[in-house]
């Protein structure tokens, strides 16, 4: 049997699947991820910070100007889609089969696909607020502020608006954190994928799985494959929508 034969049994017998992602999940979609070879922490920058300097908090209130310019040039991809990974899991939620995805990434692209019950660890791109007055925003207000070439300001206050995402050196959401440990406690079947399971304390999750089938895909090893019932290394999307669409036809 075919491993993608395998995960579609998986999910046909499974009623509680909950999804825990990385950056490997978008990358099918043109966002880059941040470890690998071409990933955004390995890019040259010609500047005298590192990239995983400059999306930390510290770096966001000594260095705005720097801080939005990088954000802008290389954290928001406008044109990126949900591709088919995104879509299977978007079916598989609606056919009842997924309870919820649990994902590392920023960029929104679980919620476009039709996702409903998605927990953001790391926050998103798509929601804005005020540093001083915590009134929110879009993404669209911070993309015609910094097309007037200025780090977007409150209309009200004049505070810094900045991306409700968690930089390094900012603690993850209590209460989305709280969320995502529940969904995985009661899983059936956990499927980890596109993840290196390096960014702790969201590898940490996984200790609370006590279900019976974990699926680990993902290119490259990580500390889960000795654990794994099923380990894939192929491109998640691909893998996904495949397993999906035989569980759909039957065949």
């Amino acid at each position: 049997m075919s491993k993608t034969n395998e995960l579609a049994k998986i999910i046909g017998i499974s009623s509680n699947i909950v999804f825990f992602g990385g950056a490997g999940m978008s990358t099918e979609s043109g966002i880059p991820d941040f470890r690998s070879a071409d990933g955004i922490y390995n890019q040259k920058l010609n500047k005298r910070f590192s990239p995983e300097e400059m999306v930390s908090h510290t770096f966001l209130m000594s260095h705005p100007e720097e801080f939005f310019e990088f954000l802008f040039n290389k954290m928001i991809f406008l044109e990126a889609t949900p591709n088919e990974g995104h879509q299977a899991l978007a079916e598989l939620e609606s056919r009842g089969k997924l309870q919820a995805v649990v994902t590392q990434n920023i960029d929104g692209l679980h919620q476009k696909a039709g996702s409903e019950e998605v927990y953001e660890l790391h926050g998103t791109v798509m929601r804005w607020y005020c540093m001083d007055c915590g009134r929110s925003y879009s993404l669209d207000y911070a993309l015609q502020e910094n097309c007037r070439g200025v780090v977007p300001r409150c209309a009200h206050c004049g505070g810094v608006v900045r991306p409700d995402v968690v930089l390094y050196e900012e603690a993850l959401n209590e209460l989305v954190l709280e969320n995502a440990v529940r969904a995985i406690r009661k899983a059936d079947t956990l499927i980890v994928g596109g993840t290196s399971l390096a960014v702790y304390p969201a590898a940490g999750l996984l200790d609370y799985f006590r279900g019976d089938n974990l699926v680990v895909i993902n290119k490259t090893a990580t500390r889960a494959d000795t654990s794994a019932n099923l380990l894939i290394r192929e491109p998640i999307g691909k893998v996904l929508s495949a397993a999906v669409n035989k569980g759909r036809t039957g065949t």
